[in-house]
């Protein structure tokens, strides 16, 4: 049985124990991640090539009014460079500094919220 692929480990852990909105949205987002993952590897322009940003945005927007929001669309921005440009080991690289700073943001949430 093939497990599915995890492409944003540190906010699905962060979102884990946080509202059921993030939790979806990280859902989301992962999932997206990794069917534009699949088309980058094949080369093929599907649609989720072209609308993994709107997903990561949504996610991103959780992150609004936060120090780390910068850091955050930063990342989403490079993330929607390598997609349009192809490239899949940038789109890697931008997608783990995507990864861990919204996991940054979703862990004080969770812990101001405790």
């Amino acid at each position: 049985m093939m497990r599915d692929a995890v492409f944003l480990p540190l906010t699905m852990e962060a979102a884990g124990s946080c509202g059921s909105g993030l939790r979806s949205k990280a859902e989301a987002a992962n999932r997206a991640a990794a069917e534009c993952w699949t088309a980058l590897v094949g080369d093929c322009d599907t649609p989720s090539r072209r609308t993994l940003i709107l997903t990561l945005h949504d996610l991103s927007e959780a992150t609004a009014g936060t120090v780390q929001y910068r850091r955050v669309t930063e990342a989403e921005a490079l993330i929607d460079e390598a997609v349009r440009e192809g490239d899949g080991e940038e789109f890697a690289e931008a997608l783990v500094g995507y990864d861990l700073a919204v996991a940054t943001v979703l862990s004080r949430l969770r812990s101001q919220s405790a």
